[in-house]
């Protein structure tokens, strides 16, 4: 595949870019799990009750105040990120430095880091599968959302809802029941199965 024709500062690279977007991945999949579920919630930057919905909307709902400190902590850690691992443009361009540990920043407050080999190359090896997954995860969310604009875990509430009814009506049906238990009609509706 890819690795037959790479020289290894390009995998190196390579390897950096997956490790970053799984990063942010594994925040953007909670923030849009808790985003959903805290819309509700005094704390949460609901202040004046714009935000709701399905997460791919929230976004746009965010008013001033909010875009321009995250730009600039973004613009931070992405200074900082380059500045650690990325080689001066002048004389290497768009190349890791030789001495970078991929996706080491030199940055563990907590100290949570273990010092054995093995178990660094553990952690680091379900770090990139979990960012592969959260990769994954998140362009499923978003994708669900544009199918039928209601919220994951709502979708996947009335989802369930619609099996269970079903399932009893199996039931209902093997027992001789003389009513068959409906989908409600809203049901039927966030999940696309009828016209709104």
């Amino acid at each position: 595949g890819c690795l037959n024709n790479a020289i290894v500062p390009e995998v190196r690279r390579w390897r950096e870019a997956e490790l970053t977007h799984g990063r942010v991945s594994m925040l953007a999949a909670l923030g849009i799990v808790v985003g959903e579920q805290l819309e509700d919630f005094p704390l949460f930057y609901n202040f004046d009750g714009r935000i709701s919905g399905p997460a791919i909307n929230q976004f746009q709902q965010v008013g001033q105040g909010f875009w321009e400190p995250l730009v600039l902590v973004i613009g931070i850690c992405e200074t900082y990120r380059v500045a650690v691992g990325w080689a001066s443009p002048a004389t290497n361009f768009n190349q890791l430095k030789d001495d970078y540990d991929i996706g080491n920043l030199q940055f563990d407050p907590l100290g949570l880091c273990p010092t054995d080999p093995d178990e660094l190359y553990e952690l680091k090896t379900k770090e990139l599968n979990n960012g592969r997954l959260a990769m994954i995860s998140v362009a499923g969310f978003v994708a669900q959302e544009f199918v039928n604009n209601t919220e994951i875990f709502q979708h996947l509430f009335r989802y369930l809802e619609e099996e269970i009814i079903l399932e009893i009506d199996d039931i209902e049906l093997e027992i001789g029941a003389k009513t068959i238990t409906a989908v409600p009609q809203i049901v039927l509706e966030e999940l696309g199965k009828v016209a709104q």
